[in-house]
């Protein structure tokens, strides 16, 4: 597994760093990387979020391929906390900070087009004055490609799944087309890259009703709910297909040796189409929904355009100074979700519905930072500066529909559910690092913020309500001490506070359409994280050891619970009084292990999560949450990975990836495994194997979840898939 820790200067067996936001403003995180030819070699690539899947610690829940939701979670929080990680592509948030959840607040990984990947790098935990407090689980910034002369690329993948649970066999197939083509001519360069992916996923939901047996039908399966109720399975609902196009431009020019100007365009078209399945049939064998509603919840048709667009200009003088301007703006051009509002005879619905519309969302971001180096680019100092602002706003209502596949797209102008609200966030920050010895470097940061959300309004049926307008102003020290024992071995001490800003979506977005309902709230209060880490690292030419202690304390921590409510998961937002998250990482590399070409790589992962304090904890059963295990935590978390390079033309890779089991309630009341909802543990094998015919084609193949595990995170998660793909290069 493609790996490096950046605080220690000795040759290794790891990949570099490819940012050039590490070079120039020195993070004190410990940073794990990876590039291009790695992620080749190693990964069945399909979409560009598979990339970061064998990094330490990491998770990237991906429900399905062709996903349009992956999210990825760290070492200190699971899924369901998109908000508490930062993803970036050249400096351009892809990150979705209108949710914290597992559908609309993940990253846009669909502005990225894997075949433009130049490489990425993680950084842990929220220890740089840089990035908000949304970092408490850790950065990662992609970096992609500009060309240096005339260059083309075409990729064809296939992706075949095999999938069986309960009465639903089938095959499902995943297509991607992309293409890329740049040049460089005088001071001006140039990068297209468009990706075409449609897809048809395995069921995402498994639909259930209650203990009933629906009267005159035959075919529902005996099941539980994951706390243990009785939840019969009718049928399968989620079963996509998605049809995906991402088109992105990316233009530069070189006004002097030392100015970068660079103007970013990207556009996301997403067409899906979710179909059920009924396991029910009639005494004589007709097909029926047996008047569950769970079948309308799960059918629905989505048509969404995105267009993003940034803008930067950015310095590198190799002298004393540098500084960078970055802009951006991402607007929902086009969101619509059409559904029906229940079931009827036989397999019907009913003609009316509800029509859901996000389109008005968006966000807009600017930065600008600066890095002073007093005693030049190589020397002790190097003080670095930077100020932020971002505006996020939500546009949400839900719309009652006479006809919900033909009525216009605002139905009959009369709102079922209605969710908006704005939030903005002013900050400044600065931080200096010091070498003040030879072997020594003390980094200590600062960062001052100034939130508000405001213009928070929500209508349910005939009930509508102005929201209260809220405020903060924080101030969030860190600091590192890190310490080059010898040439082989560093430690390092960081510690860092950051607070996390409630989401529009927290705060205001109420979901009534779909397999899974949202009730906001309004009245949350910010998260606040104090975060440690001891770090000790040897590495030598062949081989590297990396042992990290970490301690993450947060105090009104905001989580997400999904209860089933009438047969509808529904989800609501909390501060939770203190979560304390307190684990070890282990991370080993050993290059030409036993036969020249082979590396061998782990990651281990124990976290002890904790919830030390809930008084506002209710529970029907008289149960407690304090002193359970915080949701969406596993304890345990390992990737190990091998990769033999016999030549330069020829790769195989092995890997496997272990998880724990997650609980989703904060009384961990959720113990039953294998069903919809629940968090399972999970053992998977995935293979891989590339060959480089010549400088022009290569071909890839491989399988992911080798011996085909069943798992749930909250949905059922994919069988068996084989992966191939041919590429052609100019």
């Amino acid at each position: 597994m493609p790996t490096v820790t950046v605080t220690a200067p000795a040759p290794g067996p790891q990949t570099p760093p490819v940012s050039p936001q590490i070079d120039r403003y020195a993070p004190p995180q410990t940073i794990e990387s990876t590039d291009q030819r790695k992620i080749e070699d190693t990964t069945n690539i399909i979409d560009s979020g598979d990339a970061v899947k064998y990094l330490p610690s990491l998770l990237l829940r991906k429900r399905n391929y062709g996903d349009t939701q992956p999210t990825l979670a760290t070492r200190t929080w699971g899924i369901n906390s998109s908000a508490r990680t930062l993803v970036y592509v050249d400096d351009i948030p892809i990150s979705a900070l209108i949710s914290n959840n597992n559908t609309n607040g993940a990253p846009r990984w669909g502005l990225v087009s894997p075949e433009e990947i130049k490489g990425l790098d993680m950084l842990y935990g929220p220890f740089a004055a840089a990035w908000p407090g949304n970092s408490i689980g850790g950065v990662l910034l992609i970096t992609t490609r500009m060309p240096e002369q005339l260059e083309a690329t075409l990729k064809q993948t296939e992706a075949l799944q095999t999938f069986g649970y309960y009465n639903t066999f089938g095959s499902y197939l995943t297509s991607n087309t992309a293409g890329t083509i740049g040049s460089k001519v005088g001071r001006l360069s140039f990068f297209l890259a468009a990706n075409r992916e449609e897809s048809f996923s395995q069921p995402l939901a498994f639909i259930t009703n209650g203990a009933a047996f629906p009267a005159g039908t035959q075919g529902t399966i005996p099941a539980l709910t994951k706390t243990g109720t009785p939840g019969n399975v009718a049928g399968a609902g989620g079963l996509l297909h998605s049809i995906m196009d991402n088109y992105k431009l990316k233009l530069a020019v070189d006004v002097t040796d030392w100015l970068r100007a660079s103007y970013t365009i990207g556009f996301w078209d997403n067409s899906t189409f979710s179909t059920v399945q009924s396991y029910l049939t009639t005494a004589n064998g007709t097909p029926t929904f047996g008047g569950i509603p769970g079948f309308a919840n799960n059918t629905y048709n989505l048509n969404e355009q995105h267009l993003m667009h940034a803008l930067s200009l950015k310095t590198d003088t190799g002298g004393n100074w540098d500084w960078e301007l970055v802009a951006t703006r991402y607007d929902y051009l086009q969101s619509l979700q059409r559904s029906p509002a229940g079931v009827t005879a036989g397999t019907t619905f009913t003609t009316n519905g509800l029509i859901a519309r996000m389109d008005g969302t968006g966000w807009m971001t600017q930065d600008l930072k600066a890095v002073w180096r007093p005693t030049g680019i190589e020397g002790n100092h190097e003080l670095s500066a930077g100020l932020h602002h971002d505006q996020y706003k939500l546009e949400n209502p839900t719309w009652n529909a006479p006809n919900w596949l033909t009525s216009p797209d605002n139905g009959n102008n009369t709102v079922s559910t209605y969710g908006r609200g704005k939030t903005e966030t002013w900050a400044i920050w600065l931080q200096e690092a010091w070498r003040f010895a030879p072997a020594w470097k003390l980094t200590l940061g600062g960062r001052g913020e100034s939130w508000r959300a405001y213009d928070g309004f929500n209508v349910a049926g005939a009930l509508a309500s102005a929201q209260p307008e809220l405020s903060s102003a924080n101030f969030s020290p860190k600091a590192s001490l890190w310490w080059q024992i010898d040439s082989q071995w560093s430690t390092k001490f960081s510690f860092g506070q950051a607070w996390r800003y409630p989401t529009v979506g927290e705060l205001y977005q109420i979901v009534s359409t779909g397999p899974t309902f949202a009730i906001p709230n309004p009245y949350l209060q910010p998260e606040q994280a104090l975060s440690f880490e001891f770090t000790v690292e040897r590495q030598d030419r062949n081989s590297r050891l990396r042992f990290t202690l970490f301690e993450e304390d947060t105090s009104n921590a905001l989580i997400q619970q999904t209860q089933l409510i009438n047969n509808v998961f529904t989800s609501t937002w909390q501060n939770v009084g203190l979560v304390r998250n307190r684990g070890v990482e282990l991370v080993g590399e050993l290059k030409d292990a036993f036969v020249p070409g082979l590396t061998l790589s782990n990651s281990l992962t124990y976290v002890d999560s904790k919830i030390l304090s809930n008084p506002g904890f209710q529970s029907a059963t008289g149960s407690s949450s304090e002193g359970m295990w915080a949701p969406y935590v596993p304890q345990w978390r390992d990737t190990a990975q091998a990769i033999w390079r016999p030549n330069e033309n020829l790769a195989f890779a092995a890997s496997a990836r272990w998880q724990g089991k997650m609980y989703s309630t904060l009384d961990n009341s959720d113990y039953v495994n294998g069903v919809q909802g629940s968090f399972d543990p999970f053992f998977v094998l995935d293979a891989h194997v590339r060959y480089q015919l010549d400088k022009s084609v290569a071909a890839d193949i491989g399988v992911d979840n080798l011996t085909d595990s069943k798992y749930f995170l909250f949905h059922p998660f994919p069988g068996r898939t084989f992966v191939a793909s041919l590429k052609l290069k100019l």
